[in-house]
């Protein structure tokens, strides 16, 4: 347990050592939220109120509020994932630089070695999304405050649950690769792709009907909409205070992606948060077994 503490902390010295890889780390987070409140915020805004019944009165407050929450879960849901890549390149660092000999030679087990690299990068990447939280939250309080405290402390359970997810996954992917430059390969696809795959950037409700089939497979789809029912259930239950229909609120929240479905049955939010741990699991799982496999050299 002494080694395992050791790698974890010698791992994450390395990560505020590369003063690059921390600014740039750190600075992601404000620029998506800079970003998304720029160029989303008005396409979602439009999007939402062109499906409200001219009907319903809705207060400008409202609107923001529920603007500002679909774009906060969004950024939230893209970064606990795209960030761990980033962070994860310590591990790429090593095998290219040299540094993996030493440790071969050394009396650690490799899967302890792996798994020192993998908790580094859970913690490191929790940092930097938790300091993404604090700057949506308070672009949500600017627009349109309707969260409790206990939608925050879902809301951080829900960024755990994605953070390990991406960590597992990163570790995974950056297992096989041996430059910096493959890495960086790596990282631009995940993070131009997984906000679209993920339903981030836009609701999956308006893809076609056989892409959000093939969505609803993806564990990642799930996290998003967790952390879009935790961000907007206060929202929701001011719209049913305000007198909208049942039927109405329902309605929007499909539209979100709150209520996802998979094989015509509408997934719950504990059920997401089942689909998202068993993930977990399983890849950690993978993850550990090919750690003991032999390397290529």
């Amino acid at each position: 347990m002494g080694t395992f503490k050791t790698l974890v902390n010698r791992n994450r010295k390395l990560f505020f050592k590369d003063k690059g890889m921390l600014f740039s780390s750190l600075i992601t987070p404000i620029i998506l939220i800079v970003l998304y409140a720029t160029f989303l915020a008005k396409v979602y805004k439009d999007s939402f109120v062109s499906n409200i019944p001219e009907v319903l009165h809705i207060s400008e407050k409202l609107i923001n509020g529920t603007v500002a929450g679909q774009l906060a879960a969004a950024l939230l849901a893209v970064s606990c994932v795209t960030v761990t890549f980033c962070v994860n390149l310590t591990m790429v660092q090593d095998r290219a630089n040299g540094v993996r000999k030493d440790f071969d030679v050394s009396p650690v087990r490799k899967p302890v070695i792996y798994l020192g690299y993998f908790f580094s990068t859970v913690l490191n990447s929790l940092m930097v999304n938790l300091l993404a939280l604090v700057l949506c939250l308070g672009y949500v309080w600017m627009m349109g405050w309707y969260l409790t405290v206990f939608d925050v402390v879902l809301l951080i359970f829900d960024m755990i649950l994605l953070v390990l997810f991406g960590s597992v996954l990163s570790s995974i992917v950056c297992y096989p690769l041996n430059t910096q430059g493959q890495m960086s390969a790596v990282g631009t696809i995940v993070s131009a792709g997984y906000g679209f795959v993920c339903g981030a950037y836009m609701p999956i409700s308006n893809f076609g009907e056989g892409l959000q089939k093939a969505m609803s497979y993806l564990p990642g789809t799930y996290g998003t909409a967790l952390i879009k029912n935790h961000m907007l259930r206060g929202v929701f239950e001011e719209m049913e205070v305000q007198g909208f229909p049942k039927e109405v609120v329902t309605g929007i929240a499909d539209s979100l992606d709150c209520n996802p479905v998979f094989r015509g049955n509408v997934v719950k939010p504990e059920t997401m948060i089942l689909i998202m741990i068993i993930t977990i699991v399983v890849l950690g799982g993978i993850y550990l077994l090919i750690t003991t496999l032999p390397e290529k050299k």
